[in-house]
């Protein structure tokens, strides 16, 4: 594991999920690919439940589920992506388990996925942890990639701000 030497507000997020990580531009969509909506790494799941990565405010949940970002007491953004075409499920499959404008803490549940489901309708489950607005940071690494790592548990980004 990389750890960031030169910063001295190094933070991190937790892995919002169990599974095997990978780098961006290993992901399979353009958007992620090529970090047009932000920069991070992405993770292959295993488990069902997406947990929030870092302590805030969960500032944005699309209705359709797929996606929600929360923002850190320092202002950065960070977006969960479960799936990369969730969205087509318009909700189904994904229970949320919180609300726009609720306080979280790193580690808590935020959705609930149903995997036999997903799976049954071939939906594509990498999911990208990116940082929305990384003109915020000073540093961003990707500290795992390639690596199995466990929700609630594994730091997968490190950053300074």
């Amino acid at each position: 594991m990389k750890v960031m030497t030169t910063a001295k507000n190094s933070l991190h997020l937790l892995a919002p999920l169990s599974g095997q990580t990978l780098a961006l531009d290993k992901v399979p969509d353009p958007v992620f690919a090529e970090r047009l909506t932000g920069d991070g790494l992405a993770i292959q799941p295993v488990s069902d439940t997406v947990l929030a990565p870092c302590d805030g405010e969960i500032t944005l949940l699309f209705d359709t589920k797929h996606a929600f970002a929360i923002t850190t007491p320092a202002g950065v953004q960070v977006l969960v992506h479960v799936g990369l075409d969730t969205i087509i499920m318009n909700g189904q499959g994904i229970t949320a388990l919180h609300h726009t404008g609720d306080q979280v803490k790193a580690g808590e549940p935020i959705l609930k996925l149903d995997l036999d489901l997903l799976q049954k309708k071939h939906i594509n489950l990498i999911s990208p942890v990116l940082i929305v607005n990384y003109d915020r940071v000073s540093q961003l690494e990707p500290l795992c990639e390639g690596r199995e790592v466990a929700a609630g548990t594994d730091p997968v980004l490190a950053y300074a701000v």
